[in-house]
């Protein structure tokens, strides 16, 4: 049930081969095998892709049902939790896996030294079945209900510029004089969109577009263009970003307008049952970045998520 689930999920057997760690021809037999037992054809083959049959669509509904008692069941006994173990695939955001993930994987290893982590760090959509991925952590809103959404915490936006920019350009005060100042533009990595700079105060909300002599679109690459001068930023205050605040690299300007906050979110598949290994990278990926933000500013009351780095996981489409 598992291998055939696996196949229907992904639409392939090479794939469900991979994300299982089997030879293609051992996820082939298993199938064959289930559907000589039951005595229907469960899939359609083609060179192309894998469909269900009528009868293969009435199995795989059943089988993910009981899938999921069988799960339930060995979690409750406690001995399906006790000691996660196996190959852990998650993709990560860039600057969250250089700069709070991986300074923290001694800690990891030292609670689940049975599990083997494959982390992968982009700031592109991932499509969780297709890839393989067991979980992601993604900033920015989540728009799929077929994702199960863990909230990890919340950073709060601020905008901000170098000195040294501030000294030759001036300090905006207000809209309006955003528009004689240059901006350090982040693109989003999935289709090369320029997210706006956005501006929320008293109910009003504004998006400003500002012209560029540089874009980015990874986090860290961003942050060392607007230190060397390269225009306003406008980004989530982390730890890298407070730091350079509180050194004066940076100085906050529109300090009288919020710029929304940046909520963090770890992401699964609904339909797929939570294995202890991601159980247990969830938790700790939770605690990790309570700890990583407990002493940094948080977002003021009622400021809304913006769309800052907005690059969510997403599931195949039909």
């Amino acid at each position: 049930m598992e291998v055939f689930t696996r196949v229907v999920e992904l639409g392939s057997f090479s794939r469900a081969a991979l994300a299982l760690q089997m030879p293609k021809g051992r996820v082939t037999t298993v199938v064959q095998e289930l559907e000589a037992h039951l005595g229907v054809r469960l899939l359609n083959r083609t060179t192309r892709r894998v469909g269900l049959t009528d009868d293969g669509a009435l199995y795989h509904q059943h089988a993910l049902a009981m899938l999921q008692q069988v799960h339930e069941v060995e979690g409750a006994l406690g001995h399906a939790v006790a000691v996660p173990t196996g190959r852990l695939r998650v993709d990560v955001a860039a600057a969250i896996g250089r700069h709070v993930i991986a300074p923290a994987l001694p800690d990891f290893f030292s609670r689940y030294p049975g599990i083997v982590l494959e982390l992968g760090s982009s700031d592109r959509p991932v499509d969780l079945l297709a890839e393989g991925y067991d979980c992601v952590v993604r900033g920015g809103e989540v728009h799929d209900d077929s994702l199960v959404a863990r909230p990890l915490g919340s950073l709060p936006v601020v905008t901000c510029a170098a000195p040294a920019y501030l000294a030759a350009h001036g300090t905006p005060a207000s809209l309006d004089d955003l528009s004689k100042h240059r901006f350090v533009n982040f693109y989003s990595p999935r289709d090369g969109h320029l997210f706006p700079f956005d501006f929320y105060r008293d109910g009003e909300a504004h998006q400003v577009r500002g012209e560029h002599a540089v874009a980015c679109n990874d986090a860290d690459t961003y942050v060392a263009a607007g230190v060397a001068g390269m225009g306003l930023l406008q980004l989530p205050c982390s730890r890298i970003v407070a730091g350079h605040l509180a050194a004066g690299r940076l100085v906050r300007v529109m300090k009288d307008w919020s710029a929304g906050s940046l909520p963090v979110t770890l992401l699964y598949a609904r339909n797929r049952h939570l294995a202890a290994k991601v159980r247990a990278f969830s938790d700790w990926m939770a605690a990790a970045f309570r700890n990583e933000i407990a002493d940094l500013p948080q977002p003021g009351e009622g400021d809304p998520p913006t769309p800052w780095l907005a690059t969510f996981a997403r599931q195949p489409r039909a």
